[in-house]
This record gives C-alpha cells, sequence and structure tokens, in this order.
C-alpha cells in the first residue's frame, strides 16, 4: 500500500463537463463561441496557454506545465559523469558523453555508431547501462518487457570498446528474455537470470554455464516475488564475489503459496485470467534460503547458507559480499519484523554466526543494504534504539555499536561516506520535517554542519560523485519548481546551472496563484501535526468556502512536503483558483522525521489513530478559520489514502460530507503479510486491531456522498476489496458511485485517455457535491 502514485504522475484530464454537457459538446461550443469571437482554434490555443487560470486540460492533456528532468551518472574515479546526448552525426541516434565536472567540457565517450550490431543496422535503443570494473566495456540493456511490476526482461549486448566489437548476450535464447546482467569483478563474463535461473556467460568464448537448472514453477534463483519486490525494493538477486570466483544468490521456494487471479475481459473472445502469488495477512509465505556457487565449474555444485529459522517465517533482506570481509553478511527479518540479525557466513561451509541484532517493540528499522568500509569489516548501520533515526559505526568482529549522527533528530538519508577525509554526508531536518537537508559530521560524532545553504529552505536532492568532491543538487519547494546544478563540496558552490526549468517557471509566473502556507495544527495534548494550505487567490474572509483535504496516513509515506508536487499538486491549485480551500496533514505514524515515537505510535491500529488525528485537524481549522464552511468538508486519497479517505468517511460521518476514495485496502486481511504485518503484527494475535482499523467495519455509518475508483488490474490492492466493499455498502442500503478501469493497475494509467478521464471524474464530483460559491458549480 506504499506504492501510492508518485505526485505529477498519475493523472492527466481535459475539459471538465459543464451544466450535464459532454466533453465534446463542451468542446463544439467553446469552439463556436471562439470563432463569433474571430478566434480560430490555433489562436484559441495559444490564448489558453497564456490564461492566469488553470484547467483539467492545460494540465492533463497538453506539455504546457511539464518539467525538465535531469539524468546522469557519475564515473566510479569522480571525474566526471555521463549522459546521453543527441549525435551530431547523420542518423539521429544518441553518444554517451562524459561531462567534466569542473570545467563543463565535453568528451564523446562511446559514439552512437557503436551503438549499432552492423553496418547496415540502426544504434540500439539504450534503456540502461553499465561499466566493467575497468572501463573497458560497456553492458547494454534493450528491448525491455515489462513482466513483473518494476521487474522488465529484455536483451542485453556488450560493447568491446577497444574494438567496437558489440554482442549480443544469452546465446539461443528468445528476444527479451534476460534480466538484471552485471559483470563479474573483471569483466570477463557476465551473470544474468532467465526463466528464474542463474546463468553465467564468457564473453570470451560466448560459452553459457547454468548455475542452476531447476524446472519447478515454484523455484525462484536471481530474482525475486512479490514480498521482496514490492516491500524490501529488491530486483536482482545475487552478488558477485570479490575475486570473480563465486556467486552467492537467493532462492525462493512458492509452493503453497496461494494466488490472486487479474481477469482481462477486454482483449478477446472470452476472458483471460493471470493469477499471481500473493501471500496475505497471516497466510503462508515463500520460503528463502541462500545459496554460493563457484563460477567456472562444468556441473556447478550450490552451498546453501545455514541460516537457522524456519525459512517460511522470516525474511532475508540483505546479501553482502564485502572487499576483505572472510564471508558473506546476511540480514535476517523474523516474521513480525520487530528483530534483525546480523550474520556472517562461510561461503565454503555455510557456517553462520550471528554478530549484531537490532530489537524494537514495534519494529525495527530495517534498510536492505550497509554501507560498507574498504576494509570489509566496519559498516554504517540504522537503527532507532535511542529514540531518534540514527547512524551507528559497527564492526563485523568486535566492538559495540558508536553513534555517528547524536540528537534529538532523524537521518532520512546516508549520501557519501567520506572514509579518508572521516566524513559522513547525510540527510536530515531536524528542525523542520517537511524539509530535507544535507548535512556533514565526523564519523566519531563530532563537528555536525549542514551543507545545504540556508538561503535555499526546501527539499534538497543529492548525487555525490565517488571522490565526494562534486555533487549534482536539486532543490524545490511547494511553489517551485526543480532547479538542478552541479556544486562543489564541501562548500556548495554552484558550478553549473543544469536545468532551471525556466518555461515552467515563466508558466506559473502567469497564473494567477493561490496564496500557500505550511502550518501546524493541535490534535491532543502536546501533539501538533504539519499540515498545508491553498487558499483561493481573492479569498473573501467573510465568504464561505469548502474544504477538500488531500490524505495519505499510513506509515509508508507522507503528503506535508515543501517540495515541488507536479501536476497532481497544480490540480489542487487550480481548484484553489476555482473557490476550494484544499489542505493537507501528516498525522501521527506518517513517514515523516519526527522520532520514533512519533513513527510507531500507531503500532496495530493503523487506521485508528490515523483518521482521528485527522478529523481532530478538520475540526481545529475549521474552529479557527470561520472562511471554511463545516457543511462543505471533502476528503480524497490514492492507496494508503484511499483507505484513510473511507475511515475518515464511515468513522466522522457527520465532519466529512464528501469523499473520492481510489485504490484502497477496504480490509486489511486483504493486503500482504510483509507490509500490513510489520504495522500491525499477525491476525491472530491482533483480531480487534485489524476490525478496527480497517474501514469494512464502519462502512455502514456512511452519510456523505463517496465516489470509489478502482482498477481491475491492480496487482497491489486488490480489486476483491473493492468489490467487498461495493457489497457491503449495498447490504446496509448506502448510496454511492463507482468507477471500475479495466486491466489497469495501481497507478491508473494505462491505455490512452485514461488519466484524462480519471481527473475529469474526480473534478467533476467535487463540483457536484461540494459545490462553491453559494450552491454553484465551479466554472
Amino acid at each position: 500500500m506504499e506504492c501510492f502514485p508518485p505526485a505529477g504522475v498519475d493523472a492527466r484530464p481535459r475539459f471538465p463537463p459543464m451544466n450535464g454537457m459532454t466533453r465534446w459538446t463542451c468542446v463544439a461550443a467553446c469552439m463556436a463561441v471562439l470563432f463569433w469571437n474571430g478566434l480560430t482554434p490555433d489562436a484559441a490555443a495559444a490564448e489558453a496557454t497564456n490564461a492566469p487560470t488553470l484547467t483539467v486540460p492545460r494540465l492533463f492533456d497538453s506539455d504546457e506545465f511539464n518539467g525538465e528532468g535531469f539524468s546522469a551518472r557519475w564515473l566510479k574515479d569522480g571525474s566526471g559523469y555521463t549522459t546521453f546526448e543527441r549525435s551530431k552525426a547523420p542518423g539521429g541516434a544518441s553518444d554517451l558523453v562524459r561531462h567534466d565536472p569542473k570545467t563543463g567540457e565535453t568528451q564523446v565517450l562511446v559514439p552512437a555508431r557503436d551503438f549499432s550490431p552492423t553496418a547496415d543496422s540502426g544504434p540500439l535503443s539504450v534503456e540502461d547501462h553499465a561499466w566493467s570494473e575497468d572501463g573497458s566495456r560497456l553492458l547494454l540493456f534493450t528491448q525491455s518487457k515489462r513482466v513483473w511490476r518494476t521487474h522488465s526482461r529484455g536483451d542485453y549486448w556488450v560493447l568491446d570498446r577497444s574494438s567496437h566489437e558489440l554482442v549480443k548476450l544469452g546465446g539461443d535464447a528468445p528476444p527479451s528474455s534476460l534480466m538484471f546482467a552485471k559483470f563479474s569483478p573483471d569483466g570477463t563474463r557476465v551473470a544474468f537470470v532467465r526463466d528464474r535461473n542463474l546463468y553465467v556467460q564468457d564473453l570470451r568464448t560466448l560459452r553459457i554455464t547454468a548455475l542452476t537448472t531447476d524446472t519447478s514453477p515454484h523455484l525462484i534463483n536471481g530474482t525475486f516475488d512479490w514480498v521482496y519486490e514490492e516491500e524490501f525494493y529488491l530486483r536482482d538477486g545475487f552478488r558477485w564475489s570479490p575475486d570473480g570466483g563465486s556467486i552467492a544468490f537467493w532462492q525462493l521456494n512458492t509452493e503453497g503459496v496461494r494466488e490472486v487471479p487479474l481477469i482481462n475481459n477486454t482483449e478477446g473472445l472470452y476472458p483471460k485470467a493471470q493469477w499471481i502469488q500473493y501471500p496475505k495477512t497471516g497466510e503462508q509465505n515463500a520460503a528463502c534460503r541462500i545459496g554460493v556457487v563457484d563460477v567456472g565449474q562444468a556441473n556447478p555444485v550450490i552451498r546453501w547458507m545455514k541460516v537457522p529459522g524456519d525459512p517460511r517465517q522470516h525474511y532475508l533482506f540483505d546479501l553482502a559480499w564485502p572487499e576483505g570481509s572472510p564471508g558473506l553478511v546476511i540480514q535476517q527479518l523474523n516474521r513480525l519484523q520487530n528483530t534483525n540479525r546480523v550474520f556472517l557466513a562461510s561461503p565454503t561451509n555455510g557456517e553462520v554466526s550471528s554478530f549484531l541484532m537490532d530489537r524494537d517493540e514495534a519494529w525495527v528499522d530495517a534498510h536492505q543494504e550497509l554501507k560498507w568500509f574498504k576494509d570489509g569489516k566496519r559498516f554504517l548501520f540504522w537503527s532507532q534504539r535511542d529514540g531518534w533515526r540514527h547512524v551507528f559505526l559497527a564492526d563485523s568482529q568486535h566492538g559495540p555499536l558508536k553513534c555517528v549522527t547524536p540528537g534529538d533528530y532523524d537521518v532520512t538519508g546516508i549520501a557519501h561516506l567520506d572514509e579518508a577525509g572521516r566524513w559522513l554526508y547525510f540527510m536530515a531536518s531536524p528542525k523542520n520535517p517537511t524539509q530535507r537537508a544535507l548535512h556533514r559530521i565526523r564519523l566519531d560524532g563530532h563537528q555536525h554542519e549542514v551543507i545545504s545553504p540556508a538561503d535555499q529552505p526546501g527539499t534538497h536532492s543529492y548525487q555525490i560523485s565517488p571522490d565526494g568532491r562534486w555533487a549534482i543538487h536539486t532543490v524545490s519547494r511547494f511553489m517551485e519548481p526543480p532547479v538542478t546544478d552541479v556544486i562543489s563540496l564541501p562548500d556548495h558552490k554552484r558550478v553549473r546551472l543544469l536545468k532551471g526549468n525556466e518555461k515552467l517557471k515563466e508558466r506559473l509566473a502567469a497564473l494567477k496563484l493561490p496564496k500557500t502556507e505550511f502550518f501546524r495544527v493541535k490534535v491532543a495534548k502536546d501533539v501538533e501535526i504539519d499540515g498545508w494550505c491553498i487558499l483561493p487567490p481573492d479569498l473573501d474572509p467573510g465568504q464561505k468556502y469548502p474544504l477538500l483535504v488531500h490524505v495519505y496516513g499510513e506509515p509508508a509515506g507522507s503528503t506535508v512536503k515543501d517540495a515541488w508536487g507536479g501536476k497532481s499538486q497544480l490540480w489542487h491549485l487550480m481548484l484553489a483558483q476555482q473557490g476550494y480551500v484544499v489542505m493537507s496533514f501528516d498525522n501521527r505514524g506518517t513517514d515523516t522525521p519526527r522520532g520514533r515515537a512519533w513513527a510507531k505510535s500507531i503500532y496495530r491500529q493503523v487506521g485508528v489513530l490515523a483518521s482521528q488525528d485527522q478529523a481532530e485537524a478538520v475540526r481545529q481549522v475549521l474552529k479557527s478559520r470561520p472562511y471554511l464552511d463545516p457543511a462543505r468538508v471533502g476528503i480524497w486519497g490514492w492507496s494508503g489514502g484511499g483507505s484513510m479517505t473511507l475511515n475518515a468517511l464511515f468513522r466522522h460521518p457527520d465532519l466529512y460530507k464528501a469523499g473520492i476514495s481510489i485504490a484502497s485496502v477496504p480490509n486489511m486481511r486483504l493486503y500482504d503479510t510483509i507490509y500490513q504485518e510489520r504495522y500491525m503484527g499477525l491476525p491472530a494475535d491482533n483480531t480487534d486491531g485489524y476490525r478496527n482499523g480497517s474501514p469494512l467495519t464502519f462502512a455502514s455509518q456512511l452519510k456523505g456522498e463517496l465516489l470509489l475508483i478502482h482498477g481491475t488490474g491492480d496487482d497491489n490492492c486488490h480489486y476483491q476489496g473493492f468489490e467487498a466493499l461495493v457489497d457491503e455498502l449495498i447490504r446496509n442500503r448506502k448510496q454511492f458511485r463507482i468507477m471500475s478501469y479495466p486491466n489497469r493497475s495501481h497507478s491508473i494509467s494505462e491505455g490512452v485517455g485514461t488519466s484524462l478521464h480519471l481527473r475529469e471524474l474526480m473534478t467533476q464530483f467535487l463540483h457536484e457535491k461540494l459545490p462553491v460559491g453559494n450552491g454553484r458549480s465551479a466554472p
């Protein structure tokens, strides 16, 4: 449920129907008006572009408010970063270009012609790439086909930079059938996954060796199932040893994991069913183990690591083979996810020993990758053991943990480890949880410095060069689109502007912009939560305005961020221009840097405390802001926010008058083991918590207007939950509206016109159920 659509990604609407007209009737009427006023359609489009008010079509059916992004990768030695740039040579393909961070000088490392398999063929369309350790070879990924959410299969090619020879990997493998190819440390071999088995190919002889040969549909080698892919964000499931002689890999056995069907009713005479293994709360997980196989043997033998415990009752969520370490390092979470044990495993005999343990009464703050020092013994470890999310210095052989980032604040990310200078660069926001800034501190926990400039408030992100001298830096604010530049470190001086989003800024400046503010509201004794507010541009304090609340509310994310939110945020600005007051609140338990007590206050009661905080925040702003109309309060959310919308409407039926719930989970028992059990425990041990936290339990209390939206192909929050809620509402004689999008996934973005239709639907519903002005629909 944490996979809620990113801001500005999932919606793109056009002309909202007005006064019962269809979209095309509306367009025809508009064109007639333009004609009689002497404007051609082209002139009308230009005028619309310069108009001071936003519309659904301007936002989601044009590129008028598209922003500019920037994609680059640092070279390993930190000497520069690379981008794909359109080639000056005939053919229109792209060169791989090196940029000097200091001078800005460019050098074509790989010309577009080298991406052509033959002299007669065109260049490959490169989707991803990786260098060999010595830079002599380049691994290219092309022709991807989505097979599992963020997983894709494709073709891999290796370019020899000295001979300019381009070789396709996989031998006689079908097109677009390889996954996660990786060079060996010496760059002479490539390992990859095909059909759930692990292979290695010698680049000198092109000989392919199967390292695993399982034919069972239940065994997965070198990649992952739903649980590990969705909740641990793991993709490639194998690691080369530092000497290149062995590979350690995950194997999952999904036998006994029950399935859910996704039904496709629109692409043939008969429906098609796709079955996906998906363990729901309290159900059986896949068994997981880690094996080590030697590379180069004709008949490779696998040695399994002897990690203790029932393999179906724990998660092996991290595997590392640090340079200089005497073995593998494995992190293991128990089923309840309140204990993390770190093991050192022998790759020769599989024996393991535990050398670090982290425990919490709720859940541990586990991260899948440890940050290792060059000696292969010391590493950086996350924990909330002192009440805050801090980084600790740990040793795999001896000694207690030492806190590197002491203080009453949360670390939100590690940006760079400067081992030689003994500095840790990290992200945090000790004074304002809605923002993020770069900090650094000595590895002994002293000399804490804020690196991000004080005159640049907002949300910063950094892609720091391996040598720590440079960074690709991006900063944005709630009403300021991202600016990306190259900076030097640690002085944070701009060396070069990369993307300024000037066109987008010009278009925003031409708008009649609403007033925005960040504030805090008290929801309980000694508890204030963060919120933002967007006010109509010409707000009259003597008038009454409808209030729309945007909510997420789950522990996997937050909505109150001083950062650019893209087109979804601009949709809120559009509603404010039309006469709505739009707000959002981060209740207790959301993923904001406010300490352990804040984060884990919702343990075993997800949905209960959160909806209570949300409701109290609304009550408080209604009291303090007389221009808000208590009779016109609405709420909307997606995924976990869709569930929270339902909780708001059902639990507080006299407070909220309308709600839009998208891709929700009405019954927590229907969601996956790993996410829901982390915050709720096992269903058998928390029956009341699961019942009281599920909106379905309170559906009979609905009084307001409800719009339910769901994709029938949602493999995350299943359509089953949508229908269960519909059935319960019908049983209780509750009237509501629904919109099912055939075969659309959790993002409801697939297909021509889908996002446009979705935002038109949402906008029209708000106009009808929460009208602006004196009961009139919004313009």
